[in-house]
């Protein structure tokens, strides 16, 4: 026969429940809001998707993976202050894993503005391209010095460079930093999953880890999928910081 449970074991089973019910409300809130976002996305033209990818070759494990993408990601949270304080808590850009080396191809057509700009960061190396839709195309943590020229024309497709390591080191952290910013003031930054034309939930699976953005209990279902993340304002005011969130701050 079992033992009457305690008050302290009922209140503890209660309150283990009801936070196993909030947590599956929020996953399926999530759930039907990607679903959603997702067909909207889909019925986006060819001319609101302007750009290709920064790469000729498909994803996969000898070529390149999406490692973290644009927004509101729990490893930008995690450092919304100490690394992504100027770009409002979020991670501005795609980050894509690549053994340095790689050819990097433009985007789109355009001219090149911006060559190894201190002000951009991302280094050693960078790269800005103005493209005739106001927008501009930013290419960081590239391998050398861009042998391009600021004025010089690029057409879409056209190697423009080769991605690099933060670290220097070709063994630390190789990978390639993607931003699309308004032009020609490059300080909003914009999410390039929805100006660029691509099969993103497909590439997003092939990532080297699962992709998590940090949720807000105040606000559980904002900002947790690939299409609906906010833009950025450079210099402005926090948009994460978060009162109570998950996954949680350790």
């Amino acid at each position: 026969m079992d033992r009457p449970r305690s008050r302290r074991e009922t209140f503890r089973r209660r309150e283990a429940m009801a936070a196993g019910a909030f947590l599956l409300l929020v996953v399926l809130l999530a759930a039907a809001n990607t679903r959603n976002l997702a067909t909207r996305v889909g019925k986006v033209s060819a001319a609101e998707k302007p750009f290709g990818l920064p790469f000729s070759s498909p994803p996969g494990v000898n070529t390149w993976l999406l490692i973290q993408p644009y927004g509101n990601t729990a490893f930008a949270y995690r450092n919304r202050v100490s690394v992504y304080g100027a770009g409002q808590g979020l991670h501005f850009g795609l980050d894509f894993a690549a053994r340095c080396g790689t050819p990097i191809v433009s985007v789109g057509e355009g001219i090149v503005s911006e060559v190894d700009n201190p002000n951009h960061g991302a280094g050693p190396h960078n790269l800005t391209i103005d493209h005739p839709n106001q927008i501009a195309s930013f290419y960081g943590h590239l391998l050398e010095t861009p042998t391009l020229t600021v004025g010089q024309e690029v057409k879409a497709g056209e190697v423009i460079a080769l991605s690099g390591d933060p670290d220097e080191t070709c063994m630390g952290r190789p990978h390639l930093h993607l931003e699309l910013r308004d032009a020609p003031s490059h300080r909003r930054a914009i999410n390039p999953i929805l100006m660029i034309d691509a099969d993103w939930d497909r590439i997003a699976l092939a990532g080297s880890y699962p992709i998590a953005f940090q949720q807000d209990f105040d606000n559980p279902g904002r900002w947790q999928t690939l299409y609906d993340q906010p833009e950025t304002l450079f210099g402005g005011p926090l948009l994460n910081d978060f009162g109570a969130s998950w996954p949680p701050n350790w």
